[in-house]
């Protein structure tokens, strides 16, 4: 049945159930002329006569007979997928950048909460491809460190700041703040914190400029990016090395190395992690998500904690 008006299939389905042009015509909301040219158009198409008429009305013939089931199995398959685009009949798609970040930990937090929502989570990259994606509809959010100076947020796009994650200084046991349960991030200025793991244009690559700015401290980004257990096994044998990690972000391997790990202070840096959606998305799991997402949101107190302006 490839290529047949689904409205004269539709008007067909109606009148052999009802076995009444007219009848058909008032269950469908159109005139009984507009339901008879429906059919004529469906018989030319098939090269097939569908009805006799009789004193009964209209009847189907062997060949109506063996339509029906089709074309109300066509009917079906167009009802499922127009209920599959529609938004709230599809997983909500979120990205969280990694699944052992911050904004993961709140989005199990959020699927625990709702377990019958479809969820499904993502990981890009970058936030300019993860912006474009929600600005596109190709995913309904993202969770992300922007705006932040040079990448504000495409036309359309909202954001909520739901997380300010504080920033623990990673350091080896050689290291000279090793006993250190604290730091001030000026104490920092004679240490390199080394992150080879920066990428020129990434929103984290931003924030860290921005900090090094704001707070004096030297972001040293050389060297090939080998992965955190090299960077960690690096840093533990040092005694100058150290490095940042979110307070809610613990890579596995972590406990596997001797490191030591201090809070930062006066103030505590924290990266600022947003919900970003586009305005115009509907999916009602996106409604449930923003409230609770803004019901456990973890915003740091201004006076405390530097955060990009």
């Amino acid at each position: 049945m490839q290529g047949v008006d689904l409205e004269a299939v539709r008007a067909f389905v109606a009148v052999a159930e009802t076995t009444q042009f007219q009848s058909a015509a008032r269950k469908l909301g159109i005139s009984q002329q507009a339901v008879s040219k429906r059919i004529a158009v469906l018989e030319r198409d098939l090269g097939l006569r569908l009805f006799a008429r009789s004193p009964r009305g209209a009847l189907l013939t062997l060949d109506g007979q063996a339509l029906l089931p089709r074309a109300r199995e066509l009917l079906r398959a167009e009802a499922r997928a127009l209920a599959a685009i529609r938004p709230d009949a599809r997983a909500l798609r979120v990205d969280v950048i990694n699944v052992r970040s911050g904004p993961a930990r709140l989005l199990r937090d959020f699927h625990r909460a709702h377990p019958d929502v479809p969820l499904e989570v993502l990981t890009i990259f970058d936030a300019p491809t993860a912006l474009d994606a929600v600005r596109t509809g190709s995913i309904d959010a993202t969770f992300r460190a922007a705006p932040l100076p040079g990448m504000p947020l495409p036309r359309g796009l909202v954001g909520m700041r739901v997380m300010d994650e504080a920033l623990i200084l990673v350091l080896g046991p050689r290291h000279a703040l090793a006993s250190r349960e604290s730091v001030r991030p000026a104490e920092l200025a004679d240490y390199p914190i080394w992150m080879p793991s920066l990428v020129a244009g990434t929103e984290w690559a931003i924030y860290y400029a921005e900090l090094s700015r704001a707070l004096g401290i030297s972001i040293d980004a050389s060297g090939p990016n080998f992965g955190s257990e090299e960077m960690f096994t690096a840093i533990a044998r040092s005694s100058t090395l150290a490095t940042f990690m979110g307070a809610h972000t613990r890579p596995a391997s972590l406990s596997s190395f001797d490191l030591r790990l201090a809070t930062l202070h006066e103030p505590t840096p924290a990266y600022p992690h947003s919900l970003i959606w586009h305005q115009d998305n509907t999916h009602a799991a996106l409604a449930l998500l923003r409230t609770h997402a803004d019901a456990n949101a973890c915003r740091a107190s201004k006076d405390e904690t530097w955060t990009p302006a």
